[in-house]
């Protein structure tokens, strides 16, 4: 560390240097924070969280209770141990009557938020006033949407549902403006491009994940083969698949060049997003017993960059490139449903009996969630810092 410090004073090494070592070196130091909690509000499993991009304080979480709860992050109490409490809940006659299966953050404002349902709903929030300020309906249950992070000159949302169908619908209009075809199962998991806005991939229990470019009237631009299009590997009915399985996870890099996928046959597999081409990073068995969306995610900023997967109790942590299982995340006692990854955060380091947690100044955040279930289901998030 002295080293870099040395270097960047000098002017004889590029700043980024320092920050991606720091950020790898905090990564690989993740434990459980025995400081930090976060208010149990949900009745049952917590199926999806996010993080605003714009502040990176407040966390949206949806629950399998229908209930979507906010939360504030910061710590302005001044005391070391501190419990991360629910500003605000949405429920009473505007809940959604079913799981809820994906929240997001508007991208650029904390004033809007979005939320989709086995109700067969989306709905768009005002987080002012609570109510929903769009409700789009749908003939079948959906089980992820997506927004565009980059989109400048549109603004579509893309639905995933039991209806082989994609849905792309605009939050200017509030109509239903275009359908994507080309699965022949549900479409588990929808994900919009980091690097260009109008590239959208799809991943669908039919075994395959489409990529799609929506400027286009025609198919998709590419279907990922597992196989390289060499059908000698391949039984006639894995071509053009990307999995031996159901598909229920999609996640691109920070930089947009790659996207992970993760299927039922217990793999996950790192794609060039450009070319469709299986880059062959053996990853071993990742554990996937999902029927629905698995919510991985990514590192940013880290060298090498990392991958956070949710792992029957715990969470997975694997080099991106080399495939290598870094270190298993634990601390929950049933399985992890959704985890997402935060690099701004600021907290100090305390040593406190009882449990173990993960913090020091300029630290990168990570928070998982998982589903506990005893006699009856119980939703817990759980806070790790590096």
């Amino acid at each position: 560390m002295l080293g870099f410090l040395t270097a960047r004073q000098a002017g004889l090494d590029d700043p980024l240097r320092l920050r991606r070592a720091e950020s790898t070196r905090r990564v690989l130091s993740l434990t459980l924070n025995p400081d930090r909690d976060v208010d149990r509000v949900h009745g049952n499993g917590v199926n999806a969280i996010d993080i605003d991009a714009v502040e990176g304080r407040y966390m949206l979480s949806g629950g399998a209770d229908g209930v979507i709860v906010i939360y504030d992050l910061e710590n302005f109490s001044g005391k070391p141990q501190y419990t991360c409490k629910a500003v605000c809940t949405v429920g009473s006659r505007h809940v959604h009557k079913f799981s809820v299966e994906t929240v997001q953050w508007y991208p650029y404002d904390t004033g809007m938020f979005v939320s989709s349902s086995f109700d067969k709903t989306m709905k768009v929030w005002d987080t002012e006033t609570l109510k929903p300020a769009e409700v789009f309906e749908f003939e079948d249950n959906v089980y992820s949407h997506h927004l565009s992070p980059i989109a400048r000159k549109h603004s579509l949302i893309a639905v995933g549902t039991k209806n082989p169908k994609i849905q792309l619908c605009d939050l200017k209009s509030g109509s239903r403006i275009h359908v994507l075809q080309g699965h022949r199962a549900e479409v588990l998991a929808v994900r919009w491009s980091p690097r260009y806005e109008h590239i959208l991939a799809t991943a669908s229990a039919d075994s395959k994940v489409k990529v799609w470019d929506v400027r286009r009237a025609s198919g998709s631009v590419l279907t990922l083969d597992q196989h390289n299009g060499d059908k000698s590997k391949a039984s006639s009915e894995a071509v053009n698949t990307a999995h031996n399985g159901r598909v229920n996870g999609l996640c691109f890099t920070g930089d947009g060049l790659h996207l992970l996928t993760t299927g039922t046959d217990d793999r996950m597999r790192l794609w060039n997003s450009a070319t469709g081409e299986n880059t062959l990073v053996n990853y071993g068995k990742v554990c996937n017993e999902s029927r629905k969306r698995l919510q991985f995610t990514v590192s940013r900023g880290c060298s090498p960059e990392f991958v956070f997967v949710p792992c029957g109790s715990s969470v997975a942590v694997y080099a991106l490139h080399t495939g290598e299982l870094v270190t298993m995340l634990r601390g929950h006692y049933n399985n992890v449903d959704c985890c997402e990854f935060h690099t701004d955060y600021q907290v100090r380091r305390t040593e406190v009996p009882g449990w173990s947690s993960w913090s020091e100044e300029n630290s990168d955040r990570f928070l998982s969630v998982h589903c506990f279930i005893k006699f009856i289901s119980s939703g817990v998030i759980v806070v790790m810092v590096s």
